[in-house]
């Protein structure tokens, strides 16, 4: 089963891919410029990459978590994917991705820790499924 984990942002959009449930990489992020834009590269991502399943960040029980779902489908709307699509809760994953790049120049801004993040939701689905 082929995976794709999306931390979608306003800025950067962080991707994960996994085809075995041991072994999460993540992906170049993609700079977001427009919705139309983002989604349109998560969507040759996904055919590119014969993705079956997306696996998506969300702050679950948080006061936003509705606000963000909505968002969520919208975008997923336009990329059309027709696989099935799961949310993950996103809490804390920005910061343990942060703390994982310890060391490494902070101030760029390349997406660099919006795909560890991704790569840390799909980490958590999948231990999560295997229960």
């Amino acid at each position: 089963m082929k995976y794709i984990a999306i931390d979608l942002g306003l800025k950067r959009i962080g991707l994960a891919y996994s085809a075995h449930k041991d072994l999460v990489t993540p992906l170049p992020a993609i700079i977001r410029k427009n919705r139309n834009q983002a989604s349109d590269e998560v969507k040759k991502f996904i055919a590119e990459w014969e993705i079956e399943r997306v696996v998506i960040g969300i702050p679950i029980g948080g006061s936003s978590e509705d606000e963000m779902r909505r968002r969520i489908e919208h975008f997923m709307n336009l990329v059309d994917f027709q696989g099935e699509i799961f949310y993950q809760d996103e809490a804390g994953s920005s910061k343990e991705a942060e703390s994982m790049m310890r060391g490494e120049i902070k101030q760029i801004r390349d997406g660099r820790i919006d795909s560890i993040s991704a790569m840390i939701i799909l980490q958590r689905f999948l231990a999560r499924s295997k229960e």
